[in-house]
């Protein structure tokens, strides 16, 4: 079965009433918002009232995983290169509020588009004839949601992996104590703290930093040992000693504007403890 047969296929199942009814209405509305130039009032509710009914729909084709099967084919057939991993699939399938984060991109996409395919003239029409003859607006609209997963899904996974990259940031287990993640930063020399939250990304306040810092702390972070540091980086170990103590630095000037919280037990021997935790408190 054809890409635009599965798609007719999976939304009728869903809508209800008669398909010819359904296309007769929407060409009825399409023809009220032209009056308007898609634009205005009654353009927004008709994007609101769209959202709604589309976001249920897809919402079961993610769980089922249908969406990115539909995706791929597109992608398959359009000869563009598109890889969907086994484990974001599953992860998608199982994560609701995964399911969430990545709707909201294919839908504001498939919005932007279908606006600026209607202000040009173009889109859907009643007319259109396919293999399973006139679809209506909806079944349309999830074909461009199915066009808009590819954008949507590279970015998620994206954000999934720089997560991942920073998460030693975070990483508060008894191997991150021993030179890793922050605690390997901060050349900690206790560790024993109870579950703490961190409102604020340390991503921000490394990317305040110049792009040579950025790289000694991101090796550092990763547990690189200094030798290899200054060999990937083409530094001296001065240099690479002085960019890690400016971040140090960086951080606890964050802790004292209240943008961070360092735990007493991550606090360098060296640094004036109480005067730190005191603006980090």
């Amino acid at each position: 079965m054809d890409v635009g047969s599965e798609i007719v296929k999976t939304v009728e199942a869903v809508l209800d009433g008669d398909r010819g009814a359904r296309i007769a209405r929407d060409a009825a509305r399409i023809e009220e918002l032209a009056h308007t130039g898609f634009t205005g009032p009654l353009y927004e509710v008709f994007e609101i009232e769209l959202y709604l009914e589309a976001q249920p729909i897809l919402l079961g084709m993610l769980r089922k995983g249908t969406l990115a099967q539909l995706a791929l084919k597109q992608c398959r057939n359009a000869g563009l290169p598109f890889f969907v991993h086994d484990d974001d699939m599953r992860l998608l399938r199982s994560s609701s509020s995964e399911r969430d984060t990545i709707l909201v991109d294919v839908l504001a996409d498939a919005m932007r588009k279908i606006g600026r395919d209607l202000r040009g003239g173009e889109g859907w029409t009643p007319d259109y004839k396919g293999k399973r003859g006139a679809c209506c607006l909806m079944t349309y609209f999830i074909g461009q949601c199915a066009w808009g997963f590819r954008r949507a899904y590279v970015k998620w996974a994206k954000e999934r992996v720089n997560w991942a990259r920073l998460h030693t940031m975070y990483d508060f287990t008894e191997d991150a104590a021993n030179g890793a993640g922050i605690a390997g930063l901060l050349q900690a020399t206790s560790y024993e703290i109870e579950s703490e939250v961190f409102p604020t990304n340390f991503e921000d306040i490394l990317k305040e930093q110049a792009p040579e810092t950025q790289a000694v702390v991101r090796l550092t972070v990763m547990g690189f040992p200094d030798t290899e540091i200054t060999e990937r980086l083409n530094l001296t170990h001065t240099t690479v000693r002085k960019r890690r103590s400016r971040f140090r630095t960086a951080l606890y000037q964050a802790a004292r504007e209240r943008r961070i919280w360092i735990p007493e037990q991550l606090h360098t021997g060296t640094a004036p403890r109480r005067q730190n935790q005191r603006g980090a408190a």
